[in-house]
């Protein structure tokens, strides 16, 4: 009798889906980058421990981060249905229950510890997200134990093969844009059969608290993280306002050359949190200035509909010439192909009034782009060859190919332009950003 197939084993069809799939994720950012991939361990069995900002997103990006598999756990009650639960077998995910559902359903998450234990111990990688719920925050929450629970019984169970938890932070340029950017930080892994043997002179639970710890301080070191207080979006705003000028210095400082731009700006935006901590400890009165001013600007921008992508842009005067000019060129393309690529904006705008939490758009809008555009592409090839000669046709046909990304690049810079000219009509926020400037730069 042939052995029931596990979650891990190899599937041919699989592994063909993810091709495709990477090949999307990569069109739905304009960038995404990996730092630090040398630091993945190649000697054992490895849990992944992301940040968790972005619904389906993190997934798929950890995912694209090399060809393995990997196996990934999802809140329980998306699995309820009998077809998606086979779908989500297929795609490689497992259920996890959370407190919110209960103690006694949590009590079933020992199933899903047994079967991620086997996992590992056919060496492919394991994901679990430890803060087990996601926000839209460039900040942390809490670690739920269910990651240390899999690493200590996965170690006890493999006490020749090393297991480790490799932290690894996500920052992308926005949460919620499509076309936008990420970077994917690999943090330093944590080698759990050494960690419990140097700390074997504490019970279990004290490892568990002390490897929490660890985890989360090295979870945050690969993020751009601002403490979720009051202060948050002030100091966000605060950010965007100086990180032109940060980031010039970090590139002056840098001799290796100029860093890669989400580099730079990831170490900028960090440098900046760094300062108004010291500015709040030496200078209260002015640290209170400047949160009040971060705080006034975020409200002003957001009432004047101006984006941040116009006060953080590098050269604003040449870029915004580069805009006109491309808005030029590409609208008599842009046009029809926005209006063949219809279907898919109306489909994701319906399903976007039906989402109570803002933070699965770009999830949603990434399904469909995945399944829907396809299918269009379908339709739209037989109607040409159909009622045009093959000559023409096939041209038509590889002009629309990238229509979804070109028709929303071009919306998008045109959204950009209307936001930079608000900006520069707006003498008052220009003002408050000039006097944040000053105040992180000491002029």
């Amino acid at each position: 009798m042939a052995r029931e197939k596990k979650i891990q084993d190899y599937d041919l069809a699989y592994d063909i889906l993810r091709y495709y799939v990477d090949c999307v994720l990569k069109l739905s950012y304009r960038n995404v980058h990996y730092v630090g991939r040398e630091r993945i361990p190649q000697d054992g069995a490895i849990i992944y421990a992301p940040n968790h900002t972005n619904a389906l997103m993190d997934a798929l990006v950890i995912l694209a981060m090399d060809r393995r598999a990997k196996v990934f756990v999802a809140r329980a009650d998306i699995f309820r249905k009998p077809i998606l639960a086979k779908i989500f077998k297929f795609l490689k995910i497992m259920p996890i229950m959370r407190i919110r559902d209960g103690f006694d359903e949590v009590k079933k998450n020992q199933e899903t510890i047994e079967k991620a234990v086997d996992v590992l111990h056919d060496k492919v990688p394991f994901c679990i997200f430890p803060e087990g719920q996601h926000q839209a925050k460039y900040s942390s929450l809490p670690l739920s134990k269910g990651i240390f629970r899999i690493a200590f019984q996965a170690q006890e169970l493999m006490p020749d093969m090393p297991l480790y938890i490799v932290p690894v932070g996500l920052r992308y340029g926005s949460f919620f844009r499509f076309r936008s950017t990420v970077r994917v930080q690999i943090g330093e892994p944590i080698n759990v059969g050494e960690f419990i043997a140097s700390n074997s002179e504490s019970t279990p639970q004290e490892q568990m608290n002390m490897l929490k710890d660890i985890l989360s301080e090295r979870m945050k070191s690969s993020i751009f993280y601002i403490p979720n207080d009051e202060h948050y979006d002030a100091t966000y705003e605060i950010c965007a306002a100086v990180v032109k000028r940060q980031v010039k210095q970090v590139n002056l400082r840098t001799e290796s050359g100029r860093m890669h731009r989400l580099d730079a700006h990831f170490k900028a935006n960090n440098i900046t949190v760094e300062q108004i901590a010291q500015l709040k400890e030496q200078n209260p009165e002015q640290a209170e200035e400047l949160l009040r001013l971060g705080r006034e600007a975020f409200d002003l921008r957001r009432s004047k509909r101006i984006s941040l992508a116009s006060v953080s842009i590098k050269f604003p005067i040449l870029s915004r010439v580069l805009k006109f000019l491309f808005l030029l060129v590409a609208l008599p393309y842009c046009i029809p192909v926005s209006v063949l690529t219809l279907p898919i904006k109306l489909l994701c705008n319906f399903l976007f009034t039906k989402l109570k939490d803002y933070a699965f758009r770009n999830s949603i809008r990434f399904l469909i782009n995945l399944v829907v555009w396809p299918i269009l592409m379908i339709i739209y090839s037989i109607i040409a060859y159909a009622t045009l000669p093959w000559q023409w046709a096939l041209p038509v046909t590889l002009l629309l190919l990238p229509a979804p990304v070109v028709a929303h690049e071009t919306w998008r810079l045109l959204r950009l332009a209307i936001s930079d000219a608000r900006l520069l009509m707006n003498s008052e926020l220009r003002n408050k950003y000039k006097r944040i400037r000053e105040i992180i730069f000491n002029k």
